[in-house]
């Protein structure tokens, strides 16, 4: 069986979240969603799956809401639910920045389509930037990208702050997984007086999704936030697993190697965590096995 996976972000008004908070979680729960959706004051943003026609269900309802009107949404596959259980969660910013000079209802760069990014990124004048964190970048990037070498995206003002200057650096040009991390970071970039700032629309997945292989200037896989771990070009399901232990990429080596135990620990996390820990995650691990045997 093949599972749809929904990716959307609107940043809207939304007031009275812990209702929209219930309704969602009780739709969710009617068609078997899985997966999170993060509400604030300022929007929303998700990732989530579930078999197609439940999910277009899911989908149909909730985009008859005048408050997502034109919001970014885009489809993938999955050859397993990708996702172990559904998170609504109330936050306080549906992409966290910490930074109240990044305000994307106010002002964003200008949005860049997959067709038209290549000439964008290949003009020598244009400093490319991956707003992503260091372990996504790790697996794929565009050619010629700066990596920030961030932990986290709220780290972004600061390093604009250290390493760019309006002055010097006249077009900039930034990409993320689906486009919502862009919308602030080039709000912040234009608030702080950047003129040309360019962000790909609906960012790497639209673009490995639009743009054939063999006229891509993408390198690599592109990091997902759930199960597949990583997606290509036509956004199959990528080479890449990761440890559940510690969030290390699992390469062919680490497979091979003495000390990696499927679901629980690989080389590098070996030993760090406790005997009653282990147990735990080799039970969790065991269940679902026995979820997806079912599924």
């Amino acid at each position: 069986m093949m599972w749809k996976v929904a990716a959307f972000y609107k940043f809207t008004a939304l007031e009275n979240l812990s209702d929209w908070q219930a309704k969602i979680k009780a739709e969710c729960a009617k068609y078997g969603v899985c997966g999170t959706i993060l509400l604030a004051p300022e929007g929303i943003n998700s990732t989530c799956a579930a078999k197609p026609e439940d999910l277009d269900a899911f989908i149909t309802w909730l985009g008859t809401h005048k408050e997502f009107d034109g919001w970014e949404l885009k489809f993938s596959a999955a050859s397993e639910q990708p996702f172990k259980r559904m998170k609504v969660r109330l936050k306080k910013e549906i992409v966290t920045i910490r930074n109240e000079m990044a305000d994307p209802t106010k002002i964003v760069g200008t949005y860049v389509s997959p067709a038209e990014w290549n000439k964008i990124i290949a003009d020598p004048e244009t400093i490319l930037i991956d707003t992503r964190n260091d372990y996504e970048v790790e697996i794929g990037t565009f050619k010629n990208a700066i990596d920030p070498k961030t932990d986290s995206f709220h780290e972004f003002p600061r390093w604009v702050k250290e390493h760019l200057d309006p002055a010097k650096h006249k077009k900039v040009a930034m990409f993320c997984t689906g486009g919502i991390r862009c919308e602030k970071a080039s709000s912040y970039m234009k608030a702080e007086g950047f003129e040309e700032v360019y962000h790909l629309k609906g960012g790497i997945l639209q673009y490995l999704e639009d743009v054939p292989a063999e006229q891509s200037l993408w390198d690599g896989e592109c990091f997902v936030f759930d199960e597949r771990v990583a997606v290509g070009h036509g956004l199959k399901e990528g080479n890449y697993t990761m440890c559940y232990g510690c969030g290390a990429f699992i390469t062919k080596e680490t497979l091979e190697h003495k000390d990696y135990e499927p679901g629980i620990h690989c080389p590098k996390c070996k030993g760090t965590h406790s005997e009653e820990k282990l147990r735990s995650m080799r039970d969790q691990h065991k269940h679902y096995a026995k979820i997806k045997k079912s599924a």
